[in-house]
């Protein structure tokens, strides 16, 4: 019997993972009615992340009250899977930017106190392992916020503790670490991240992902000062030098807040959500392997998730084909990276609103198109 594995990253704003790949089941069935197709949704430590890993390890959603990014309470969730022994959170779930309208966006204000909470029931729980998503976030706040929620203080001169926020951090004087949350020392935290800016400087969380969070030129520079005079603190006070280690300004610095008050190790998002739902496993005898995203260019080779599958079908030697909203430019060096074959969904010129509304039946008619070529090509062989 003919195998295939299906192994989608999500098609924001038009499918899931999980949708994305059962359109390719969709596509692939019409053409190989009997074929054993195993679906394995993927992500890359942004939104979809706990769906993604929840969908391939019997686990459960949790669901808790916490601090949005603006301050205001929301309900926010995260996965518990291996017998409650690790639990898997987003932070775009609890300080995202997803959010937040867009005239709601003030990354001088923003705070990650509400990832910090999820963390923390995770941590009363007794989790034994964390794996933390880092990508999505509205926030600019070098994880301050996290280490508030995890017992932290962050005081200023006067003693006074600071408001939540990256603009206030250039007023931090004093750090209090006295109450951290003593579970912290006991877990695995791995921040799932592809992100290697270091937290300040032309490179760093401001400059480069402050504008799209609704910081203009003077709340860059504000913001970059803020977090440069924090790192110096953190060196001082905590031990940690933070501001130039690669991943350290992911998620608005989040990642300095994580190297700063606990034991953790950066990896790319995809190999995590590969390592944790077995997927070098489940596509060991496989016949064909089908991936995609919304966009695959030239970009994709830089640890993007269809890349990351490619490279697991590649060492088992298994034709890889890759689908997406939309082919760029620099494919083909994809080819040489693992891909079969890559190719557009859409059926020709129309609206964005179009192209998302649909997806499905798109990415089903393209799965269904390769799979001929397939069935062709194999009756051609015989």
């Amino acid at each position: 019997m003919i195998k295939f594995i299906t192994a989608s990253d999500s098609f924001k704003e038009s499918l899931s993972a999980k949708a994305a790949c059962q359109a390719m089941t969709d596509g692939i069935k019409r053409v190989f009615p009997e074929a054993e197709v195993i679906q394995v949704p993927m992500a890359d430590g942004g939104e979809g992340t706990v769906d993604a890993i929840l969908s391939c390890i019997p686990g459960e959603k949790v669901e808790k009250m916490v601090t949005g990014p603006d301050g205001r309470r929301l309900l926010a969730s995260y996965g518990l899977i291996n017998d409650g022994e690790c639990a898997v959170i987003e932070t775009a779930a609890a300080s995202g930017l997803g959010l937040l309208a867009k005239k709601g966006r003030d990354p001088m204000t923003a705070t990650t106190f509400g990832t910090g909470e999820l963390l923390l029931d995770a941590l009363k729980r007794g989790v034994k392992k964390i794996i933390v998503g880092l990508g999505g976030s509205a926030t600019n706040d070098g994880g301050a916020g996290l280490a508030q929620a995890l017992g932290v203080r962050f005081l200023d001169k006067n003693g006074q503790e600071l408001p939540f926020g990256g603009g206030s951090l250039d007023q931090l004087a004093r750090i209090d670490a006295s109450g951290l949350a003593p579970r912290l020392k006991e877990v695995e935290i791995i921040l799932a991240s592809d992100v290697t800016n270091p937290l300040t400087g032309l490179n760093g969380a401001s400059a480069v992902f402050g504008p799209q969070k609704g910081a203009d030129k003077e709340m860059v520079q504000k913001l970059d000062a803020s977090l440069h005079h924090y790192a110096a603190v953190i060196k001082e006070q905590v031990g940690k030098d933070v501001e130039n280690v690669p991943g350290s300004g992911a998620a608005g610095g989040l990642g300095a807040g994580f190297l700063a008050f606990s034991k953790c190790q950066m990896k790319a998002g995809a190999q995590i959500v590969i390592e944790e739902s077995h997927l070098a496993e489940k596509m060991r005898d496989a016949d064909y392997v089908f991936t995609g995203e919304g966009g695959i260019d030239f970009q994709t080779k830089f640890g993007k998730t269809p890349y990351a599958v490619a490279q697991v079908a590649k060492k088992l030697g298994i034709p890889v084909f890759a689908l997406a909203g939309q082919v760029g430019d620099g494919i083909d060096s994809l080819y040489e990276a693992g891909f079969t074959g890559i190719f557009g969904i859409l059926p020709g010129i129309c609206s964005l609103p179009e192209a998302l509304a649909g997806g499905g039946g798109n990415l089903a008619r393209t799965s269904e198109n390769v799979a001929r070529v397939i069935k062709a090509a194999r009756v051609n062989l015989q």
